[in-house]
């Protein structure tokens, strides 16, 4: 086992490089003879960074800043740190544990200090990851990655295993990851772009955006639009606050909106296509020569789809088979349905 209380260690000179900013670290420890697989961070004021990319040697830097603005010198910092927190940095069996935290609870956040983490380690390392004060980074990993901040942004990306992030306070981007992947925020939008596998997002208060996507695909808000672009598989999608907007679509679709309207593109057919929009109209385009069972309802229907239709056509219903049946057709309107072929 090697520990390493961070306040000793910051007697050696020679092995740390501090600053009087955030911009350059103010602590660094090479990992390179550790062999770290698992990284356990926890800090509850600063950033988190952990990466995989192989472009620097394995190491830890710790960053340390003043809340309230003010740039502390190296003396002012050590003063703070052995009043004030607990420091250390734990390595055994291939796991490095770094922590940070106050030694009282009702300090003045205007008084406190940001102390933050950024770790460079191979590209075969899981995660576990807590701050409550600060964004999270993950890039070019593989393995199991949990992740959880009360105040900031996640940023997820070329990571390949089990990802699990949660934000109360920020937004949330992942691209080009896979596998299974589940991340919600309760404060802002989220940008999926180039993952594919079990993809499951969730925000309460912004816009989703989901680009280059495949598999099965569950992404909700509470508070925003929907924009997606190029998705194969299985997309699940619902807004109760704005308008939704799906290009390229191939596969099966479920989309739904409570606050705006529905255009949905669809490049290939899969088991189903359910839209529903409780205010606005609802736009979908078919392909050539689909077999399709429709079900379409609204306050005025136009179905222009080429092929042999057999069943009811009305002003605001038509249901019946195009093409002697097949995929699953289901629109539900408030206003204007418009089905037509591409």
């Amino acid at each position: 086992m090697k520990k390493y209380l961070f306040l000793l260690l910051m007697a050696s000179s020679a092995s740390a490089a501090f600053a009087q900013t955030g911009k350059e670290p103010y602590y660094t420890r090479s990992l390179s003879n550790d062999g770290i697989k698992k990284v356990f961070l926890n800090t509850s004021g600063g950033s988190l960074l952990v990466s995989g990319e192989g472009k620097e040697a394995p190491h830890i830097d710790v960053f340390v800043v003043g809340n309230n603005g003010r740039e502390y010198t190296k003396d002012e910092i050590k003063k703070r740190l052995e009043q004030d927190y607990i420091l250390d940095i734990d390595i055994h069996n291939g796991e490095l544990h770094a922590t940070a935290k106050s030694r009282r609870n009702n300090m003045d956040w205007r008084q406190s200090l940001s102390i933050g983490f950024k770790v460079y380690v191979g590209s075969q390392t899981s995660t576990n990851l807590n701050t409550s004060g600060g964004s999270i980074t993950l890039k070019s990993l593989n393995g199991s990655q949990n992740f959880e901040t009360s105040g900031g942004s996640l940023s997820v990306a070329n990571i390949t295993g089990n990802i699990k992030g949660e934000t109360s306070g920020g937004s949330i981007t992942v691209t080009d990851s896979r596998n299974n992947i589940d991340l919600e925020t309760s404060g802002g939008s989220i940008t999926a772009a180039r993952c594919s596998g079990n993809i499951k997002l969730e925000t309460s208060g912004g816009s989703l955006n989901l680009t280059d996507l495949k598999g099965h695909v569950s992404a909700e808000t509470s508070g925003g639009s929907i924009e997606g672009n190029n998705v194969d598989g299985e997309l699940i999608t619902s807004t109760s606050g704005g308008s939704i907007n799906l290009m390229k679509i191939a596969g099966s679709v479920n989309a739904e909106t409570s606050g705006g309207s529905v255009h949905v593109q669809m490049d290939k057919l899969g088991r189903y296509v359910k839209l529903e929009t409780s205010a606005g109209h609802i736009d979908l385009l078919v392909p050539q020569k689909a077999g399709m069972d429709v079900s379409l309802h609204g306050n005025r229907v136009s179905f222009n789809v080429n092929g042999d239709f057999q069943g009811r056509k009305d002003k605001d219903d038509v249901v019946g088979k195009v093409n002697g049946g097949g995929t699953t057709v289901e629109v539900n309107g408030s206003s204007n349905v418009n089905v037509s072929t591409r």
